[in-house]
């Protein structure tokens, strides 16, 4: 790590998963196991953001959630970064734009739970990130009928990558994208906080 940018060489093949991470739970440590082996990742880095748009309450102090997250992700091929705030970008594309300018030379995917597909379409400059880099979709509880339905999912059909060729979407020109199935693992963060589990 130099300041909170990880090191990364040319040619690795780094995943990306975003989020408030508020808290991270299992449910994180699952989809991120899985990513690392479905794609064949070299690494993954949690961008634990400084807030998401999408939610009206704000999350818990960064340096709260790097923590946990921290505490909850130990991998030896997996980073939990708040380089966002470093890098001073609000939205996913902007955040990836300037990974791009700042690691060239670095092939990465964005991650997202199926979940995140079915809203897809909602986020700031979407299309921009279809563009800029391949979206691997990992399926989790009760999202999957939705993110199928998305429409993201019905813009980009053609170009979506049968997830028996996970193993080929690093390499894949974008816009391309794959969605594969889990086993399940119904930990979520909105859970977790009403349980009194988290947060104030």
């Amino acid at each position: 790590m130099v300041g909170d940018f990880p090191y990364a060489r040319a040619g690795q093949v780094i995943g990306l998963l975003g989020g408030s991470f508020d808290p991270a739970h299992r449910g994180h440590v699952h989809i991120t196991k899985a990513a690392l082996h479905r794609f064949g990742l070299d690494r993954v880095w949690w961008l634990v953001s400084p807030g998401n748009p999408l939610k009206q309450r704000g999350p818990a102090p960064l340096q709260d959630r790097l923590q946990a997250a921290r505490a909850m992700m130990q991998h030896p091929r997996v980073t939990v970064t708040g380089i966002e705030e470093s890098l001073g970008t609000r939205y996913t594309a902007q955040t990836i734009a300037a990974l791009r300018a700042r690691y060239p030379g670095v092939r990465f995917v964005w991650l997202m739970g199926a979940d995140n597909l079915a809203q897809f379409h909602l986020w700031q400059d979407w299309e921009s990130i279809m563009a800029q880099v391949p979206v691997g979709v990992l399926a989790r509880p009760g999202e999957r009928i939705s993110a199928r339905m998305s429409k993201t999912a019905q813009i980009y059909r053609a170009r979506r990558l049968p997830g028996r060729a996970s193993q080929l979407l690093a390499d894949a020109e974008p816009p391309k994208w794959c969605f594969v199935n889990l086993p399940m693992n119904a930990a979520s963060s909105s859970a977790i906080r009403a349980r009194g589990e988290w947060g104030g």
